[in-house]
C-alpha cells in the first residue's frame, strides 16, 4: 500500500511503501530507501519497533489524516494519505491548510515559552509555542503562513491533551 506524508513544516509529501511480510514484519520504503520493520503493539499506543536492526520505542495518536509520533522524547506531527485520499484532495489544494488553524497541546505539559503575540505574522513551520512533556521541550510550529490571531498559551502553565495554544489565520 502507498502512501504520502508530509511533515508538519514541509512543503512537499514523502512516497511511502508499505508491504506486509507477514506476521508483524514489513517492508518500508521511503523516497526509495528500504527498511525492513518488526513492529509489537503494547499498551496505550506504544509500539516496540525494531528498524533495520535498530530498537525504538514510538508512541502514535491518530486525529484524521493526522498522526503525532513520540520518538526519543520529541514529538512530529504528519499529514498521512494514502492514494485514494490523495486524488479526492487534489481538487481542494492538496496539503495545504486554509482557514483557521488551530495548534493544539500533543500531550500534557507545561508551557515553557511562548514565541509569539496576537497580532505576529508568521510563516509555515514557524514555532509558536514551545511546551515541555516528559521531560522535553517541544517547538510547536506554524501548520501555515498567516496571522496570530488568538493566543491561550501561557507561559508557566500546565496544559492539557489538545488544549488549544494559539489560533492562526
Amino acid at each position: 500500500m502507498r502512501y504520502f506524508t508530509k511533515q508538519q513544516g514541509q512543503k512537499e509529501a514523502v512516497p511511502v511503501d508499505v508491504e506486509s511480510l507477514g506476521g508483524d514484519r514489513y517492508k518500508l520504503t521511503i523516497n526509495g530507501v528500504t527498511h525492513t520493520v518488526d513492529a509489537l503493539a503494547l499498551e496505550h499506543g506504544t509500539m516496540s519497533m525494531l528498524v533495520d536492526g535498530n530498537s525504538y520505542s514510538v508512541e502514535f495518536e491518530e486525529n484524521g489524516d493526522e498522526v503525532g509520533v513520540l520518538l526519543r522524547g520529541q514529538v512530529n506531527r504528519f499529514d498521512v494519505a494514502d492514494e485514494r485520499r490523495l486524488r479526492l484532495r487534489a481538487g481542494t489544494a492538496g496539503f495545504s491548510v486554509e482557514g483557521k488553524q488551530l495548534v493544539t497541546a500533543p500531550m500534557p505539559g507545561k508551557v515553557v515559552k511562548v514565541l509569539v503575540k496576537v497580532g505576529d505574522e508568521v510563516k509555515e513551520g514557524q514555532g509558536l509555542v514551545v511546551v515541555e512533556a516528559m521531560k522535553m521541550e517541544n517547538e510547536l510550529k506554524s501548520p501555515k503562513a498567516g496571522k496570530v490571531t488568538e493566543l491561550f498559551a501561557k507561559e508557566g502553565t500546565a496544559v492539557e491533551n489538545n488544549a488549544k495554544l494559539v489560533v492562526v489565520e
